[in-house]
């Protein structure tokens, strides 16, 4: 990492875009993005969604340019990855320092300094969740759904149980295992059977959900470990009752199951703490991170007290998992959170969501506004309306991702300030208005 002496600079014209407002000088898509997505789509497997035909250039801080010249504001952060923004110069500096010395040599089967370093930080970080945080270890992976893969390998072994407890609503990847755990949406487990057996979905933010399992489908002594997201992120930004998380915990303790937190989108300062376990100090047993931890590169954790990691050598392993320069964008990451991120995600998220709630009263097209700093949910009356007003939004250069059934979530980089947050509360309201005024498509 740099020190305020040696901070690196940053390339001009990326600082000249980062301060740049939303300009469409071209309806999107242009000719440029129209010819290029064209050409390249034959080759493309057609699983892959593309929400709009947006063909990107470049990015820098919370703004996002295509091949046509227009410029969008990033509200979704690539899926709530680019915490610190995109192409951060300390996290780009970082990057360009590891790749100049080790690429890569395999973590599963040698040390090199930034492994140990990056596992020693998220101990560190993870003691805070409270009072009773344990000594924590880590297994590094490529992404969050291979943190999930990871934690149920591990629970399973320890046990020796193989029951899981997932819950409706919840995404935790769309590999086979984080599948069968995954209840978003039918979509993504259809015609993919048959999954893991022994897995169980109770409901989102009721614990009484859980007990009723063990009296009808799935016997406690059974079950290895209940699988939770402490804010639903995918389903649609739900924050659950206070209650909830503290009432999992008392659960998994009497009944001898793992507690896993699943914060791969909620963790890592999205929701104005480092992780969202933080709001309530529930200590889980597992912890599975991703998305934000480091700015973009290809890296995962999945963190368990010491005492459950029990697998013995070449259990569980991965050559790619760990790389030395996701690793240094991962440490550059984290010190940039930790100093400032995390904060200003608190303070802007309060300032976003008072905008959208204010200018969004009143709104016969919306429901509710809800979230928990930088993870906030717009929810609208129909499906139809919240993907036609996704739509418009991206046309008008905000770019904004469905969740849910019929909501819009906000995740902007960290870096957002209040001005680009009221603004962005603006045009939001706006489109909100004229996509209801004039009607929403069937």
């Amino acid at each position: 990492m740099t020190t305020a002496d040696t901070q690196p600079i940053r390339n001009p014209a990326l600082a000249a875009l980062a301060a740049q407002p939303i300009s469409i000088v071209t309806e999107p898509p242009g000719p440029r993005a129209k010819e290029m997505i064209a050409r390249a789509l034959p080759y493309l497997s057609p699983s892959l969604i593309h929400c709009y035909p947006l063909m990107v250039q470049r990015a820098s801080g919370c703004m996002v340019e295509d091949v046509d010249g227009n410029i969008y504001f990033d509200a979704e952060a690539g899926v709530a990855t680019a915490s610190t923004g995109h192409c951060h110069p300390a996290v780009a500096a970082a990057i360009a320092a590891q790749a100049e010395v080790l690429i890569h040599i395999c973590g599963t089967d040698f040390h090199y300094p930034g492994y140990g370093a990056i596992c020693a930080k998220l101990d560190e970080l993870a003691r805070r969740i409270g009072p009773n945080a344990h000594h924590w270890q880590t297994f590094l992976t490529n992404s969050g759904t291979e943190a999930v893969e990871a934690a149920i390998k591990l629970v399973r072994h320890h046990t020796r149980r193989q029951g899981l407890i997932a819950f409706r609503g919840g995404f935790h990847g769309r590999t086979l295992g984080s599948l069968s755990l995954t209840a978003s949406k039918s979509k993504y487990r259809r015609r993919f059977g048959p999954l893991l057996p022994g897995v169980f979905h109770a409901k989102y933010g009721d614990a009484d959900s859980v007990e009723e399992l063990f009296g009808t489908v799935a016997s406690a002594d059974d079950v290895a470990a209940i699988i939770v997201e402490p804010v639903l992120g995918e389903g649609g930004y739900v924050v659950p009752p206070a209650d909830f998380l503290p009432r999992l915990r008392t659960i998994a303790d009497r009944h001898g199951i793992l507690l896993v937190f699943d914060e791969v989108q909620s963790g890592m300062g999205r929701t104005g703490k480092m992780f969202a376990a933080e709001h309530t100090g529930v200590v889980p047993d597992v912890m599975l991170l991703a998305k934000g931890i480091a700015s973009g590169m290809p890296l995962g954790a999945m963190i368990a007290r010491r005492e459950l990691m029990t697998w013995p050598p070449g259990s569980h392993g991965s050559t790619i998992a760990g790389n030395p320069v996701a690793i240094a964008a991962g440490l550059a990451t984290i010190e940039l959170l930790d100093n400032e991120l995390v904060a200003n995600s608190a303070r802007v998220g309060d300032t976003l969501r008072t905008a959208l709630s204010a200018k969004l009263r009143g709104e016969p097209a919306v429901t509710e506004v809800r979230g928990v700093g930088l993870m906030i949910g717009v929810e609208l009356m129909t499906p139809e309306l919240a993907h036609a007003i996704a739509n418009e939004c991206f046309k008008r250069g905000l770019l904004v991702l469905e969740c849910g059934s019929k909501a819009i979530r906000f995740s902007p980089p960290l870096i957002i300030n209040d001005v680009q947050a009221v603004a962005i509360a603006d045009l939001f309201a706006a489109v909100c208005r004229e996509v209801r005024a004039i009607g929403a498509p069937a």
